[in-house]
């Protein structure tokens, strides 16, 4: 089991084993890169890079905790699939992901999203709309795993 959170080095100097997440500027969106030791952890950063690009996060606790399970599908698809389940939350509920969890499960995915509202949250920039494919990859690398997404906003 991981929680997320450890921005580590903001991939500077990445470790064997290490994980964290970063944004990167692009021309009318983001791009949010994310790293860890296996895929289930590189998913979760990937979901806190999201939320940092639009929401500061620090110091706040959970309200509520939303599971989601997702079918044995290729590593893009759950990439897409669970970043485009919290661009649903937070349209449909208004549920900002502050810590996540996320457990191989048959080939899928099992997620805990420890949320909060969005209005308990300080807005810092745009909200995401959708999850660019064009960009998208998350794959093994020499150090574990590492994925890259553009983030419509």
């Amino acid at each position: 089991m991981f929680m997320g959170g450890d921005t580590g080095d903001g991939g500077q100097v990445r470790q064997p084993g290490g994980c964290g997440h970063r944004a990167v500027p692009h021309p009318g969106d983001i791009r949010i890169e994310a790293w860890a030791a296996c895929r289930e952890h590189c998913l979760a950063e990937a979901v806190l890079a999201m939320v940092e690009c639009f929401a500061d996060v620090s110091g706040v606790r959970p309200t509520a905790v939303g599971r989601v399970r997702l079918a044995e599908a290729s590593d893009d698809d759950l990439l897409a699939a669970l970043l485009d389940e919290v661009i649903f939350r937070l349209e449909a509920y208004g549920e900002v992901p502050v810590d996540v969890e996320a457990d191989e499960a048959d080939g899928g995915l099992d997620v805990r999203l420890a949320v909060t509202g969005l209005d308990d949250v300080e807005i810092t920039g745009s909200v995401p709309k959708a999850v660019a494919w064009d960009e998208l990859r998350i794959g093994p690398d020499p150090y574990g795993w590492s994925c890259a997404v553009r983030v419509d906003a």
